[in-house]
């Protein structure tokens, strides 16, 4: 399921100080060095960044208007929280993304686009994940759905996964199940979209979220 997948300026181009703050919260929330309804002040993210002030503000503008925190008057910014009903919300939205995003990654590869990306990737999530590293699982997913995007080719779907509050998501509800129930999921997806299977590939999408679903769900009943 998508997370975190903001794009980061190209190679080419100059990373600002804004982004460095903008991306540097964004780890940490995938991370889960940041937790919602913690709050973000100003003056410690500029120390810790080695920023300005107003840098800081940009970011904070940006993480607000993605949905990613809250600004309040007198209070400053606290990363956001989401009820129940908005985190069901969300996963309704990433379940119907994320079987899009696997379609057209398998449309891709059967007309021929290259398969090592999503190879790769997907070999990399194995190794890490046998490796019980969770900062290092959470970055590796993050690869893999950028081979993903890349390989679908579309400009809509990078427009509108770094939408989805899935960071949110994860920062509140991290089953210790989940790990293993997404890396099964991956593979599977992965499997429909390098046979370029596309019904195949966007029903284990929509499936896998679905899974994710059904933990985080038993995880609120309790």
């Amino acid at each position: 399921m998508p997370t975190a997948m903001r794009t980061k300026p190209p190679k080419d181009a100059q990373e600002t100080a804004a982004d460095a703050v903008f991306h540097g919260i964004m780890q940490a929330l995938a991370q889960q060095r940041l937790v919602p309804g913690q709050r973000l002040v100003e003056v410690d993210l500029a120390a810790q960044f080695g920023v300005s002030r107003a840098s800081v503000r940009e970011a904070l503008q940006r993480l607000s208007a993605e949905g990613m925190v809250e600004l309040f008057r007198n209070k400053g910014a606290v990363v956001r929280s989401l009820s129940t009903q908005e985190t069901l919300e969300v996963l309704d939205v990433a379940e119907r993304i994320t079987g899009l995003l696997a379609r057209s990654a398998a449309r891709a590869i059967a007309a021929g686009a290259a398969r090592t990306p999503i190879e790769d990737a997907i070999a990399r999530l194995d190794e890490v994940d046998r490796s019980q590293d969770a900062d290092a699982f959470a970055g590796a997913r993050r690869e893999l759905y950028r081979a993903l995007l890349v390989t679908s080719g579309s400009r809509e779907l990078r427009r509108l996964l770094p939408s989805i509050n899935m960071p949110i998501v994860y920062a509140q509800h991290r089953p210790a199940s989940l790990q293993q129930v997404r890396m099964r999921d991956y593979q599977l997806m992965c499997e429909a979209i390098l046979a370029g299977d596309e019904a195949a590939a966007d029903a284990a999408g929509m499936q896998h979220v679905r899974n994710v679903r059904e933990v985080i769900e038993q995880r609120l009943r309790r």
